[in-house]
């Protein structure tokens, strides 16, 4: 059996075996198969599967229905601790993108699809959840922009591979693929073999809540979902559909992009922490609303390729700011309720995006620049909302109304 170690003796452990330690390798794991996984998913749809608007849509939708079902893991971890699933997660998401290539028709894309979503969603909800539980307060803003800038990193370093022998090498999709899965799995067996298991002082409330002072964070959780979607589905399979992109120049564009988060991100935990979750926010929607209107313009008004690369850099940019989410969640929950609420959370994230991808796939084949319109949308809602948090969130303080209504007992 591993050894349990209680979270406040593993400050006694060598660096190589602390949980920040295995937060940065599971931070690492996780984008070598999935960045990967993305970054050729476009050009290998459509080469391979020829697949136009509407199937692009249903293909995102199909992915994001274990998203929509991450509540399941309050279940699941009534029977194996969170870190252990952490674990099983990445290996299904790993061994799926290795088998990716495998799968080369619509429905076969939409099986081992379902398969790696499982892994990708359920490791995501996990590591929030441990995320939140193992960093302190008062540097969780920053660490977790560091946490960011190393997935960047390794994003970098698969995007990098993918430009420098795509075309060199004349490499296959089969080869891609199953070395990047082949890495993620690497490193889930060092972290099962090297890390003990750590055990937060907070024991987790194992059913499921929905408390009333949280509102506010569920509903920025849902148009947070349904937002992300329309420029996951949609931005890269317009680079390639609109301006035909190939698979290296699709990458390149998602290198510099990485090279930014890289640099800016640990810069955006240092913004979070002085200037505060709502200010944060505030600045995130807005720049967003100014990409999506942009984003538009591109169909309406025939703005080019340049514009389109430019607008996809800022959109990752401002993006990264979603950890302002996470630690305004992190200053009003109570201690116990971070592993469940973060389940709930990932489920109301993904509600829209069950049926937001299929149905404007469909739109996408009448008016591409109404589904961006769209997207503008639902940026000008989030801003309303993120105007109601409060420059100093805590229990009890949940929202700028707090002061106003005697909080709730539950």
């Amino acid at each position: 059996m591993r050894r349990i170690v209680p979270l406040g003796e593993a400050r006694h452990l060598p660096i190589w075996r602390r949980p920040v330690t295995l937060l940065f390798l599971m931070a690492i794991a996780m984008p070598l198969s999935f960045a990967t996984w993305s970054a050729l998913l476009n050009n290998f749809v459509i080469e391979v599967a020829q697949f136009d608007g509407a199937d692009i849509g249903w293909l995102h939708t199909v992915r994001e229905i274990p998203g929509f079902l991450a509540i399941g893991v309050i279940v699941v971890i009534l029977f194996i601790r969170e870190q252990t699933l952490a674990m099983i997660s990445l290996t299904m998401l790993g061994v799926a993108t290795a088998l990716t290539a495998f799968f080369p028709t619509m429905g076969g894309i939409l099986f081992i699809t379902l398969i790696s979503s499982i892994g990708f969603h359920y490791y995501e909800t996990v590591n929030q959840s441990l995320q939140l539980q193992w960093l302190p307060k008062d540097r969780a803003p920053q660490v977790l922009g560091l946490l960011l800038s190393a997935a960047s990193a390794a994003t970098l370093v698969a995007y990098g591979v993918i430009v420098v022998t795509w075309r060199a090498y004349d490499l296959s999709y089969h080869s891609v693929y199953m070395v990047s899965g082949a890495l993620t799995i690497v490193i889930v067996i060092y972290c099962v073999i090297a890390m003990p298991q750590f055990e937060s002082p907070n024991p987790q409330t194992k059913k499921f809540i929905l408390r009333k002072r949280y509102w506010l964070y569920y509903a920025l959780q849902f148009m947070s979902g349904a937002r992300r979607q329309i420029f996951v589905v949609f931005a890269a399979f317009m680079m390639v559909e609109r301006f035909g992109l190939d698979v290296d120049q699709i990458t390149k564009l998602m290198l510099v992009t990485l090279l930014a988060n890289m640099i800016l991100a640990p810069v955006l935990g240092q913004v979070v922490h002085r200037y505060g979750e709502r200010n944060a926010m505030v600045f995130e929607y807005i720049g967003l609303i100014l990409v999506f209107v942009a984003y538009g313009g591109i169909y309406w008004f025939g703005w080019g390729v340049v514009l389109a690369a430019v607008l996809y850099v800022l959109n990752n940019i401002f993006f990264a700011l979603a950890l302002a989410l996470k630690t305004y969640f992190q200053k009003i929950a109570d201690p116990g309720d971070i592993a469940p609420t973060a389940a709930v959370a990932f489920t109301i994230n993904h509600i829209a995006a069950v049926f937001l991808p299929a149905l404007l796939g469909y739109l996408w084949l009448v008016s591409p620049g109404a589904v961006f319109g769209l997207a503008a949308g639902m940026a000008m809602v989030s801003l309303m909302l993120a105007l109601m948090i409060p420059r100093h969130p805590e229990p009890g303080n949940e929202t700028v109304f707090s002061r106003y209504v005697a909080a709730p007992a539950e």
